[in-house]
């Protein structure tokens, strides 16, 4: 318990103190082209909004650590652009998203030879996975690069990512009190019994990707996101269990905006 607390202590005063420093520094350098182009950028003011859709793989760093696989789940909401300046070769704008996720982890069950756990009542694979379902909110700082009008742009993104707790769901293959834990390598088991007690999550999401843009018609994204949560979904005091359990999510997705708002200038392209 002294070792547990001790991790909880260093996690949350130094580690998270850490990342946060880190990402406040590149998220202030990511909009200082935003606030200097308002005095020698080349401006633009547009706005675009629309639909986004893809897969999540997530887990969930748990210390004690629980073995896990990666669980997927579905991605889908719409997505805001404002795009504020061009400064240099660089296209500056701000993206906001309102996202349904299906986040939540898959336990990888084994014994001491990295074999499945057999389960003695049903003679299966013992297996057991919980989704967990959010409204993820990123507000991020882009930069693209390439064209804006007809052709592709190479972009780059990041800032803070809000998520809302929705409901939970569990499934497993075997009665939760019929588990054959003398099996497993891992004894963590309080996981597959404890509801979610932490219903607000926050964290950092940066990535990036390609934009294809056809006239008139709108703009096709593709886009690879990780976000690391610094949030975590229980309690994380000394007398709690677990001294940390935060999310990491890779987000592969495909966007589709069109123009509400576009800047009236032939030079553009």
């Amino acid at each position: 318990m002294e070792k547990r607390s001790m991790i909880n202590f260093i996690f949350n005063k130094v580690g998270r103190a850490k990342w946060v420093k880190c990402f406040l520094l590149f998220y202030l350098f990511t909009f200082l082209p935003l606030t200097s182009a308002a005095q020698i950028g080349d401006h633009r003011d547009e706005f675009a909004v629309g639909v986004s859709g893809g897969y999540v793989f997530s887990t969930i760093d748990f210390m004690p650590v629980v073995p896990q696989k990666q669980y997927g789940g579905m991605l889908g909401g719409l997505t805001f652009r404002y795009t504020t300046e061009k400064y240099f070769s660089s296209i500056c704008a701000i993206v906001a998203e309102v996202n349904y996720a299906q986040i939540g982890w898959q336990q990888d069950i084994l014994d001491m030879n990295d074999e499945p756990v057999i389960n003695p009542q049903t003679e299966l694979p013992e297996e057991f996975e919980r989704r967990i379902n959010y409204v993820q909110v990123p507000l991020l700082a882009r930069m693209g690069w390439g064209r804006e009008r007809k052709g592709f742009q190479f972009f780059i993104q990041a800032g803070p990512q809000f998520g809302f707790y929705l409901n939970e769901s569990t499934k497993a293959n075997y009665e939760l009190s019929q588990r054959n834990i003398s099996s497993r390598a891992s004894r963590v088991i309080n996981q597959e019994t404890m509801p979610v007690e932490k219903k607000f999550d926050y964290g950092i999401a940066a990535g990036g990707g390609i934009e294809f843009s056809i006239p008139k018609a709108g703009h096709i994204l593709l886009e690879g996101r990780y976000y690391f949560g610094l949030g975590n979904i229980y309690g994380s005091s000394k007398r709690d269990y677990f001294a940390r359990s935060n999310y990491g999510n890779i987000v592969i997705k495909l966007s589709y905006l069109f123009d509400i708002a576009k800047t009236k200038n032939n030079k553009i392209k």
